[in-house]
């Protein structure tokens, strides 16, 4: 999470008594929308208490994962959540912190070594064409299925929608799926 432009140290956020958080490397106010996509593309921010000058990044961090939570995108799940409240107050809270930062470490490297061997397997590969456009249906699928995303949310589609019959979409999937079984069969002789 240490991505910083040049040296500059981490961006610092205010947050005043009226909720209200404000960029002092933009100068603009933002939101917690704002923060999380910072905190995605790895910027380093600090948020402090603008009258007593707190770091209280913390709490921030925390709120915006409450609020991803409420969302729907739930990614802890309820009987960790009661493992890690039950640690509150034992003996081995203190190593707790350091053993889920060195996890979550683990768990990205490992997730961008299968990324990385993913995309390698299929790099100069006859199906290579089809991992990428496989990737693009689902990824056009994952979009669609998101709250607040897609044509429902105001979002103009890539191409007008035709009117289908229920059974059409099955159709055309089942359709799709036999042409790509086909071409896997054309490749392997």
């Amino acid at each position: 999470m240490k991505k910083s432009a040049a040296g500059t140290g981490p961006v610092i956020i205010k947050k005043y008594a009226n909720r209200r958080l404000y960029n002092t490397e933009t100068s603009s106010y933002i939101t917690l929308d704002h923060l999380a996509a910072m905190t995605r593309e790895g910027r380093d921010f600090k948020v402090v208490d603008a009258k007593t000058e707190e770091d209280i990044t913390h709490n921030v961090l925390t709120q915006i994962i409450m609020e991803e939570e409420q969302r729907g995108q739930t990614m802890l799940p309820v009987n960790f959540l009661r493992q890690l409240i039950a640690l509150y107050g034992d003996s081995m809270q203190a190593m707790v912190p350091g053993y889920l930062e060195a996890s979550m470490e683990s768990f990205r490297r490992n997730q961008q070594q299968f990324k990385s061997a993913v995309e390698g397997a299929f790099a100069n590969s006859p199906f290579a064409e089809m991992a990428k456009r496989n990737m693009e249906i689902f990824e056009a699928a994952t979009q669609a299925f998101k709250p607040g995303q897609g044509p429902a949310a105001g979002a103009a589609p890539s191409t007008p929608p035709a009117p289908a019959a229920e059974g059409d979409d099955v159709a055309a999937l089942k359709a799709e799926l036999a042409r790509l079984q086909d071409k896997i069969e054309k490749l392997g002789k």
